[in-house]
């Protein structure tokens, strides 16, 4: 007489799970309707600048830019809802599945309840999707191609690694197919911020009229990458405009809904940069970048220190006359110069200005003479590093050399104006890892660079490797803050023979671009042309 009873209490629940699924389907349906619905009301404003005169083909773009707002709201909305009949229609077969083993056993069975069961089964498989991925913890790879670099993004900007023929390195505004998902991740770090679980350490007595509420405005920047046997990962940052507190929410989409990983707040106020740059001669070039320097660290970021490695005794007198400077006119004093009388060894370099530290623990950017960064670079670095746990390795935007891309000008724009990302301008440098943010400690703990390497090359790719094969995360990233200014390159004929072709493949990847070389490559081909062109339009004149 138990069994029989038993069975209807599993048939009991079964039916309140269906009940309560199919009133979930009907909230999100009438969700979707409300918010398809068009706004009645008359006093809200559209976007724009206020004040202008507004003519017929203003108006008709800023209602085309309302329909296709609500498109794409409606198009999310339509996918989530096909998501949700999918996972009813899965789990309504799974406890069709569960109740049709529900038979009587000869030995007897202890049948438990299937709800509880089946949402254990759920999340217990989207778990160990995160699990498997490089979510929390790093795994270790066998070489530096072994990484799946993350594509950063804005609201309204994809910077992206695979360009191929028809891509480009900034792509504005962001492609159709990727609009939808993007805009969908943004809201869902929202909802993650404005409504925290427990888990996400707010104050249980804070109420939401104490907490602040963020909007897709505070939206900085983010990071994606896909595994493609695991899922989407997601990195989100945001920022209120007049704070310094960053929220940093992680996401993950094990190829279904996103499952929230983290949401933390992350305060960057006091994480000083050690901005190292091992030099040797090129004062010109450091002139250049001290200038670069005094305005983005000096005057903007207000945290960092410079600490400068020079090799030889040549030019060091400059070096020094150029940095006393600054710090008369901008009362800056935060820096070190070290010098060393030794051939340069970039690798020696910057190891002796890690060492060169003394008061613990410190952010350190690995930079060269001609780099150029942003304020917003050096949040970025400060986001992505985290001592014992990760450490960042952005990708360089590497411009080529300003006298051929605008040879159809007299001169070049000053280097403010160069710092675009075209695929005629310059290229996302993939294969270099000289720029790096690391902790000091992370650095001495895997061991630094390897001092046997000399000249030019391979000593960043042994340190990255060392990461690769150890426990950090290493987030490596296109960013559109960091660029690579061109400079003339010299292959040393001292240079063994694998440093020697890195070296020719670096200058000729950094001249210009496939198209721009193609036309020098033809270029008698094309002045013949233009002088049979400009002889027949004369012979045509005269007769």
């Amino acid at each position: 007489m138990r069994m029989p009873r038993r069975g209807l209490v599993i048939q009991a629940r079964t039916r309140w799970l269906l009940v309560g699924l199919a009133l979930l389907f009907s909230l999100v349906l009438l969700m979707y309707l409300l918010e398809c619905a068009p706004q009645t009301d008359g006093n809200g404003s559209l976007p724009g600048v206020v004040g202008e005169s507004m003519g017929k083909e203003y108006y008709q773009a800023l209602l085309q830019e309302q329909e296709e707002h609500y498109q794409n709201r409606a198009t999310s909305l339509k996918r989530q809802i096909a998501q949700l009949k999918q996972e009813l229609q899965e789990m309504s077969d799974k406890l069709k599945s569960l109740q049709e083993k529900k038979s009587p056993k000869v030995n007897g069975v202890n049948y438990q309840g299937t709800k509880e069961q089946t949402s254990n089964d759920l999340l217990e498989f989207l778990h160990s999707q995160i699990d498997k991925a490089e979510v929390s913890v790093g795994a270790k790879l066998p070489s530096e191609y072994g990484v799946i670099p993350f594509e950063s993004f804005t609201s309204m900007k994809v910077f992206q690694l695979e360009m191929g023929l028809t891509r480009h390195p900034e792509e504005k505004p962001v492609r159709k197919d990727k609009r939808d998902e993007l805009m969908e991740v943004i809201e869902a770090g929202l909802e993650v911020i404005n409504n925290p679980d427990e888990e996400d350490g707010q104050d249980e007595d804070d109420g939401v009229g104490d907490r602040q509420l963020y909007s897709e405005n505070d939206f900085i920047e983010g990071y994606y990458r896909t595994e493609r046997d695991k899922g989407t990962q997601y990195e989100l940052f945001y920022k209120k405009m007049d704070g310094m507190e960053y929220r940093h929410v992680t996401l993950f989409r094990p190829f279904g809904p996103l499952m929230k990983v983290k949401s933390e707040t992350v305060d960057i106020s006091r994480s000083i940069i050690n901005v190292i740059v091992p030099l040797a001669g090129r004062t010109e070039a450091f002139a250049q970048f001290m200038q670069n320097f005094r305005d983005v660290c000096i005057h903007q970021d207000k945290r960092v220190h410079l600490t400068v490695v020079y090799f030889g005794q040549d030019g060091l007198s400059e070096v020094k006359s150029i940095l006393e400077s600054v710090a008369r006119e901008t009362d800056f004093h935060n820096y070190t110069l070290v010098s060393l009388n030794e051939e340069f060894n970039r690798g020696r370099g910057l190891d002796m200005g890690a060492r060169a530290w003394e008061k613990g623990e410190v952010l350190m950017f690995f930079c060269d003479v001609d780099v150029y960064f942003t304020a917003e670079f050096l949040n970025s670095c400060r986001l992505n590093a985290e001592p014992g746990k990760k450490v960042f390795y952005p990708v360089v935007f590497s411009l080529y050399n300003p006298a051929i891309v605008y040879a159809n000008q007299d001169i070049p724009p000053p280097v403010e104006q160069q710092l675009v990302h075209k695929k005629d301008s310059g290229f996302w440098r993939d294969f270099g890892f000289g720029m790096t943010c690391q902790y000091r400690t992370d650095f001495l703990t895997v061991g630094g660079f390897d001092l046997e390497v000399k000249g030019w090359g391979g000593e960043d790719v042994h340190l990255y490797r060392k990461y690769l094969h150890g426990e950090l995360m290493v987030v490596r990233t296109p960013v559109p803050g960091l660029f690579h200014l061109w400079h003339e390159k010299h292959c040393a004929d001292e240079l063994t023979p694998e440093q020697y072709r890195m070296c020719i493949q670096s200058k000729a990847m950094n001249e210009a671009s496939h198209s721009h070389l193609g036309m020098l490559v033809f270029r008698e081909e094309i002045e013949a042309h233009l002088r049979k062109q400009a002889y027949r339009t004369n012979s045509e004149a005269v007769g």
